[in-house]
């Protein structure tokens, strides 16, 4: 079992549970959706890969699934994010292509983490810079990945090369899980920690304007009890004259 898959089990677990009720509130998401979606790349990943024609094929759970839970989740976006996380896929998808080709993919290169784990945590760092929003940052950090699968598919049918290359397979379905997670979990902790600290901010200006206007209204009341004291005087000076 690799890590994505398990990776996949503890968030689905997570969901199931209702942890994660407010990021999925925020996705527009419910609980039945989001597991539907997190079942369907378990289960994809194990079926056979669909042929697309000479060498090229597409994995179900690293290849379509992500695609169609993307395409849902821009159904649920207004046409101003629908047009930002777009952005955020060429910026991302452009970052990642450049750093898979500057950096070698074999793991013998690399003694600590998997590259292709690296180019998930540039695709996920990337996404969330550029997307922002939870749905435009984990679109961009997913899709990121599955669009680069496919320049390097479309690359060797132009070189000519006979490699077989499935979309969404083997240790790219863990890169798009991976980047897409970290893309939104960077935007939900920065999210709430920037609300959290606007509450707090507008907490502390509502107590600032009901001082200010409490000093002002007791203000307002002494100036109108020394008016009517004023208006009061001249009358007690007539009757003592009168007197």
């Amino acid at each position: 079992m690799n890590f994505g898959v398990v990776f996949l089990l503890v968030i689905a677990v997570i969901v199931y549970f209702g942890f994660a009720q407010r990021a999925l509130d925020r996705l527009r998401l419910n609980d039945r959706t989001a597991l539907l979606f997190l079942v369907a790349m378990i289960v994809g990943t194990y079926l056979p890969d669909i042929p697309l024609g000479g060498n090229a094929s597409i994995n179900l759970g690293g290849g379509v699934i992500p695609i169609i839970l993307a395409v849902y989740l821009w159904s649920k976006c207004d046409r101003s994010e629908v047009s930002r996380s777009i952005a955020a896929v060429i910026i991302t998808s452009a970052v990642v292509y450049a750093a898979m080709k500057i950096m070698p993919l074999e793991p013998t290169y690399n003694f600590f983490l998997d590259p292709l784990y690296i180019i998930a945590l540039i695709s996920g760092l990337v996404a969330y810079a550029s997307g922002r929003t939870r749905r435009g940052s984990f679109i961009a950090g997913s899709m990121a990945i599955v669009i680069n699968d496919l320049a390097a598919l479309i690359e060797n049918m132009f070189a000519g090369a006979a490699s077989n290359i499935t979309i969404g397979g083997a240790g790219v379905f863990d890169a798009v899980v991976i980047s897409g997670f970290i893309a939104l979990g960077l935007a939900e902790l920065v999210g709430e920690t920037v609300e959290r600290v606007n509450l707090e901010t507008g907490g502390e200006e509502k107590k600032g304007n009901d001082i200010h206007t409490g000093d002002a209204a007791e203000n307002s009341n002494q100036e109108f009890k020394q008016k009517a004291d004023e208006e009061n005087q001249p009358a007690e000076e007539d009757n003592h004259t009168e007197g």
